[in-house]
């Protein structure tokens, strides 16, 4: 594709700008009446020795936990011991993720009492005791959401 100078430094200014292969192959046509295909564009771009701009990826909301947690609860200490053992909450997380979850695991409370927890796309936690009507005691549920919290944060979430 044979380009002027003017035409050539459009197209520059467009990249630059951060526009999409679609967008420069929308204003060629409207503007200077160039009908090319998309990998016409591509070639072009590259012929021009220039380099699209990548989106920038979303940005991730802070985690519902920290937001959850009172002020206090930051400088709660973790258990310790090996997990399951009473005093301490421990938390994991599963393998394969549960259905319409994101991250998705198990804990374990400091009296023995287990439940299945997940954080689905919203961002919400939930929490599912496996004997029905169970309620962790406050001081647990602020152990595992710092626990569940420092885990996730070790995966990269």
């Amino acid at each position: 594709m044979n380009l002027d100078e003017t035409q050539r430094q459009r197209v520059t200014a467009w990249v630059l700008q951060g526009a999409k292969l679609s967008e420069i192959q929308s204003r060629l046509a409207k503007e200077f009446s160039l009908k090319l295909t998309y990998m016409e564009v591509r070639f072009l771009v590259d012929d021009l020795k220039l380099t699209l701009k990548d989106p920038e990826p979303p940005k991730v909301a802070a985690p519902v936990l920290e937001a959850a947690k009172p002020a206090d609860a930051k400088n709660a200490p973790l258990p310790t011991g090996p997990p399951g053992a009473k005093g301490g909450v421990s938390v994991t997380v599963d393998q394969l993720t549960r259905p319409g979850a994101i991250v998705s695991g198990k804990v374990t409370f400091s009296d023995g009492q287990a439940a299945d927890w997940y954080l689905d796309q919203t961002g919400r936690l939930g929490v599912a005791p496996k004997q029905q009507g169970y309620k962790p005691s406050a001081a647990d549920v602020q152990q595992f959401q710092a626990a569940l919290q420092s885990e996730i944060a070790r995966m990269g979430f």
